[in-house]
């Protein structure tokens, strides 16, 4: 798992001086806490050292390493360096006191270097810069280190951070949500006004829990849930895109409610509404993307999880680079997903080198609306 790592080595020091954010630090006080950042010693690097202390009194019973990427200096390297963890630095240029403009140029550098999943320590006004950044491209979990933490992608608390990055490692599945980024509002608090102001929304991993509306007696009803997520693929489709969908109940459900029939052992392509071809072969997939947009849907198969070369072989890897693993979608039931006890979903392209790109962390549509964070592996 890929963690990118990213600190607002000012965030939370003036709280105690009774300032609202970072941004208002005079600069004295930037320069004595750029001192202490140089040595891993402000606050929000030691919330961060919190967090790490936790995480690495678990990792002996970890079934996965953890591949840190970070930034230089106090905005992540410096911390990492104290805890004696090894991390892969980007090469960004930092200036030596670094204000919001960095925290985003960080935020973008990290998303781009491919993490699966971005640590920030800092508050409101850290995780507007971040959300500013990346918005909803890549999951995000906050460290709450900040004077102001009124959004929604906070931890409560550097243990809990690592809690779910635990369950993360130890290849459980992670509930993915849609939160708000707030901040105080400015103009209001000029008039008297205390009141969070929305300003976005990132994906934050959250501990996994089934839906109300698909329990029985703590169970999922399979059919509630597959119709959920029917539901969720229906409201997505794009009109002009040809979507191939592989084989499985879950997809033929898909062609079900849009009354086209389904092969359930092949891969059919549909676009608008319309079957454009039924238990394709390799070419014809190809041909048929060569022509236009194409995205895939697919579903692992129960019990081994095999996602990719196992029935689906009409997938070959030069379709597969073509479409992108962006252009891949995985619908799985959180029963599907429960069977394999956290192993990871398996890719058999025949092309290694693609198996080992496409390996890491995916979104799995689990329902209506909702997303896992689970474990893909070649």
């Amino acid at each position: 798992m890929r963690l990118g790592l990213l600190v607002n080595p000012y965030a939370g020091a003036g709280g105690p001086l009774a300032f609202k954010g970072s941004d208002e630090l005079p600069a004295a006080l930037r320069e004595q806490l750029q001192a202490q950042a140089a040595a891993g010693l402000a606050p929000a690097q030691q919330r961060v050292l919190d967090m790490l202390s936790v995480l690495q009194r678990g990792e002996a019973c970890s079934r996965r390493p953890l591949h840190w990427l970070t930034v230089a200096g106090a905005m992540g390297e410096h911390v990492l360096r104290q805890a004696n963890i090894a991390a892969e630095v980007l090469p960004l240029s930092l200036p030596e006191h670094t204000l919001a403009d960095d925290s985003r140029r960080a935020a973008r550098a990290l998303q781009a270097a491919g993490v699966d999943l971005l640590l920030f320590a800092g508050g409101d006004g850290t995780a507007r810069d971040v959300c500013a950044a990346i918005g909803l491209q890549v999951p995000v979990l906050g460290i709450p280190a900040g004077v102001k933490m009124h959004s929604g992608v906070f931890a409560i608390n550097p243990q809990a951070a690592a809690a779910v990055l635990q369950l993360l490692r130890d290849g459980q599945w992670v509930s993915v949500e849609v939160a708000e980024v707030r901040d105080i509002d400015e103009s209001g608090l000029q008039q008297g006004r205390v009141r969070a102001r929305h300003y976005g929304e990132m994906r934050v991993p959250v501990e996994p829990r089934y839906l109300q509306q698909v329990k029985c007696s703590g169970r999922e009803v399979e059919e509630l849930v597959v119709a959920e997520i029917v539901a969720d693929v229906l409201e997505r489709l794009q009109p002009g895109v040809r979507y191939a969908l592989g084989p499985g109940t879950t997809t033929a459900a898909v062609l079900a409610a849009l009354g086209l029939p389904a092969t359930l052992m092949g891969v059919d392509v549909i676009a608008d509404g319309c079957l454009l071809a039924a238990d394709a072969s390799a070419d014809t997939l190809r041909t048929l993307a060569d022509e236009g947009e194409m995205q895939v849907l697919l579903s692992p198969t129960g019990g081994q999880g095999s996602l990719i070369g196992r029935g689906n072989q009409q997938l070959r890897p030069d379709l597969l680079r073509r479409i992108g693993r962006a252009g891949v979608q995985v619908l799985a039931t959180h029963a599907k997903l429960d069977e394999l006890a956290g192993r990871p979903l398996r890719l058999d392209t025949g092309d290694a080198a693609l198996d080992a790109e496409w390996s890491g962390w995916w979104d799995i549509v689990t329902g209506y609306q909702q997303r896992v964070l689970y474990a893909v592996s070649g």
